[in-house]
């Protein structure tokens, strides 16, 4: 072949070709490599980890943090703690507890002396001044994406007001409570400069948005101290704690607790309330744990009060300046009564059911359990002493009003999904327009419920029913004839219905029993049991299931209970004054009266079923005879319907009965309806008893409404109406009967018990 001349002739080698489709492979995996980097960059860099400060001013606020500052450092992944320390941590007259801190492995960023001593009005202002001299320095470094603020020190004002000039979002613990001192002001100051908000009471979320906070960022959170209170204060080394801080010979229970801070707004008052204590306490003459006051102004006026009297030196007493708190837990939990004004007694000691003295207004305005006796107007000794004598040695109910145990977990989740891209500025409701329903943190309703139980004589059932009365989930088992069985089964019963509760969303504020016989709901005992329940007198049933639980108990008769449910959910509601009566196996019933249910001095007010109808009428299971059970209940129809089938007087042409079935009183009823006159005339007399027995309770509780409950309700209602309107008094003739829309009386009367249970008391 010619060649042209001037041309290049390039003969391809394969080994070049191979060569250069390698290069090529190799810079396009490179080049994937460095956009799967880039790309990995960009999902770190969008992932950034929040930055969150937490600023502790005291002992009592690090007890609620703590357990926040556990949580976000287990979690480095999403989280980067920052601990910023202030306030009287950092002075050795309250035992310089930044120590504590450092002990639980905490680093901490920044130390800053902010006390002004002095402990008067003048040095709170001052200490709040210099905090704020102090901290832009500490804020400015640290550059946080968010700062943990607690409660409503007036340190806290401090930290909440640098941060909010600083254009740093605040997360305000504790919000909306209110305890009846100053602190409420500054309590509602730093919310109103917090961000978000973690509450602890569906009633302190209500005060948040009745402020016009925005209800999306409110979380009702519970108080962040019970998930560790209340997973740790059954230990087993309990009374060596006790031991190590008032001696070998203390018993458990035999103890006092007290803790009394000065009321800022009313100094001297506070003062005198507090030599009071002392004195009530020197007289009462037991083994005594005694912390000092807090910073607050009046403090060193408190402790003069308390070196005059001796207290330091007293066998009785143990004065400390600081207790760790997972000790303080076990010392309250296991103490015979609390006394002072110290938050701790309205909120952590109610889990136990210690008893608590609250003395003066400090905390007069919170939420409490029944184990707290107040005693505002504390201005002798005597009254105090008495109120020891009220309280010491007793056990109430636990109570969860501040939390369950799940704050943290609750918290973190409403961190991560703060959005530091949205506009820091605050926006405000005006007016409130939401209903304060409860949200959790991801943003769907937590119901709040009760735990409902109904103890039949056939079957024992348990129900999860909400606030409107819904039976969200119910159990049934056949009822135990023995005692431990039946109490076995119970708690088992409860506790796979709590656990339930959880995946349904809804927070059990308390147990409702509903149960056979007299019961004392004061001390929530079955007096005496009905015949249909066996081994069931005498018994306490509060303690057991409050205890597994770790909620409040309450019990009642069953027939209160379905009086209590038409109160809340059925005819009953807005009704001042009515009877319910119930007709079914036997005749009970509950009677309101100015919208109180009526127990009676020994509990068996309300005993429908045996009110005397007649003087020589049928034998009653109550022992009598010629009471309304004994003509009207489904057992006494029942037998009559049995009586006729014997005679071969029951069927008649055209009633369906099979050979096999059980007779009862619907056969009889039937038997009349089909025109059977012997089945007609025992409904006939039936009714008239009834009747007769309702108008005699018109004639003496004179009530504007009768409620008949329970299967035979349907029967009776007409000629029980027919009755009244023939027998009556003129006045009572109009009085109106209906039959109850409600499918579960019982249970639902158990849960109101829980709904609309108000526990402060006043002495």
């Amino acid at each position: 072949m010619e060649k042209h001349p001037g041309s290049l002739c390039i003969n391809p080698h394969p080994l070049n070709i191979w060569k250069t489709q390698e290069v090529y492979s190799l810079r396009m995996l490179r080049s994937r490599e460095k956009m799967e980097r880039e790309n990995m960059e960009e999902h770190n860099q969008s992932k950034k980890r929040l930055r969150v400060c937490v600023a502790t001013c005291n002992r009592a606020d690090y007890s609620k943090l703590a357990p926040i500052m556990f949580g976000i450092k287990s979690h480095p992944e999403d989280f980067e703690l920052e601990v910023v320390v202030l306030g009287s941590h950092l002075i050795d007259d309250y035992g310089n507890t930044f120590r504590m801190i450092e002990q639980d492995d905490f680093d901490i960023g920044s130390k800053l002396h902010t006390i002004v001593r002095g402990e008067d009005e003048a040095a709170m202002v001052e200490s709040v001044g210099l905090a704020l001299v102090k901290l832009p320095d500490v804020l400015q470094r640290l550059r946080p994406d968010i700062l943990v603020v607690h409660g409503d020190r007036f340190d806290a004002l401090a930290l909440a007001t640098a941060a909010a000039l600083m254009n740093i979002r605040i997360l305000h613990l504790e919000g909306g409570e209110v305890s009846g001192t100053i602190d409420d002001s500054i309590r509602h100051a730093i919310s109103k400069l917090a961000h978000y908000h973690a509450c602890c009471t569906r009633m302190a979320e209500q005060h948040l948005i009745a402020m016009c906070e925005d209800h999306c960022r409110i979380l009702l959170a519970g108080c962040p101290s019970y998930d560790k209170l209340l997973s740790t204060h059954h230990r087993e080394d309990y009374m060596d704690i006790i031991k190590s801080w008032l001696g070998d010979k203390v018993q458990e229970r035999d103890y006092i607790v007290a803790l009394q801070h000065p009321v800022t707004t009313d100094i001297q008052h506070s003062i005198k309330i507090y030599g009071l204590m002392l004195d009530a306490l020197l007289s009462f003459n037991k083994k005594t744990l005694i912390l000092f006051p807090n910073i607050d102004a009046g403090s060193k006026e408190m402790v003069r009060v308390m070196r005059k009297k001796g207290i330091e030196q007293h066998p009785n007493f143990r004065a400390v300046k600081h207790i760790p708190f997972e000790q303080f837990i076990q010392l309250v939990c296991h103490a015979g009564c609390m006394i002072g004004n110290s938050s701790c007694g309205v909120r952590e000691a109610g889990a136990f059911g210690t008893p608590v003295i609250n003395l003066g207004t400090r905390q007069t305005g919170r939420e409490t359990g029944e184990n707290v006796l107040h005693v505002r107007d504390a201005d002798t000794q005597n009254k105090i002493y008495h109120a020891l004598e009220l309280q010491f040695g007793k056990r109430y109910p636990c109570s969860k009003i501040y939390g369950d145990g799940n704050a943290v977990p609750r918290i973190l989740k409403f961190l991560r999904t703060i959005d530091l891209d949205e506009p820091l500025q605050k926006t405000f409701c005006f007016p409130p327009v939401k209903d304060p329903i409860s949200q959790d943190i991801d943003h769907i309703l937590e119901t709040q419920s009760a735990l409902a139980i109904d103890l039949g004589g056939t079957n024992l059932r348990v129900a999860i029913v909400c606030m409107r009365g819904k039976v969200v989930k119910k159990y049934t088992q056949p009822n135990p004839k023995t005692f431990e069985a039946r109490m076995h089964l119970i708690l088992k019963m409860c506790t796979d219905a709590m656990r339930d509760a959880v995946c349904l969303n809804c927070r059990i504020l308390g147990v409702g029993v509903s149960t056979g016989g007299r019961v004392n709901p004061q001390e929530g005992v079955v007096l005496h049991s009905t015949k249909l329940i066996q081994e069931w007198s005498s018994v306490d049933l509060r303690t057991p299931i409050s205890d597994a639980l770790h909620l409040p108990v309450w019990v009642d008769n069953d027939g209160n209970c379905a009086a209590l449910a038409e109160r809340k959910f059925g005819h009953g509601k807005g009704v001042e004054n009515f009877v319910t009566v119930i007709t079914g196996t036997g005749i009970g019933g509950g009677i309101i009266h100015h919208n109180e249910l009526v127990h009676g001095s020994t509990f068996c007010a309300a005993e429908l079923g045996h009110i005397m109808v007649s003087l020589d009428g049928p034998d009653c299971s109550c022992g009598s005879h010629g009471c309304i059970e004994a003509y009207a209940s489904g057992m006494a129809l029942q037998k009559e319907a049995k009586r006729l089938h014997d005679e071969d007087l029951l069927k008649v042409e055209g009633m369906d009965m099979k050979l096999s079935e059980p007779i009862t009183a619907a056969h009889l009823i039937s038997a009349a309806r089909m025109g059977n006159s012997k089945a007609d005339a025992i409904l006939n007399k039936a009714s008239t008893a009834l009747g007769v027995g309702i108008i005699n309770i018109l004639h003496i509780v004179n009530p504007s409404l009768v409620i008949l409950s329970g299967v035979l309700a349907s029967y009776y209602q007409a000629p029980v109406q027919r009755i009244i309107s023939e027998r009556a008094l003129l006045s009572a003739q109009s009085i109106k009967v209906v039959t109850s829309d409600l499918e579960e009386p019982a249970l639902l009367g158990a849960a109101s018990m829980v709904l609309d249970y108000a526990t402060r008391r006043i002495y």
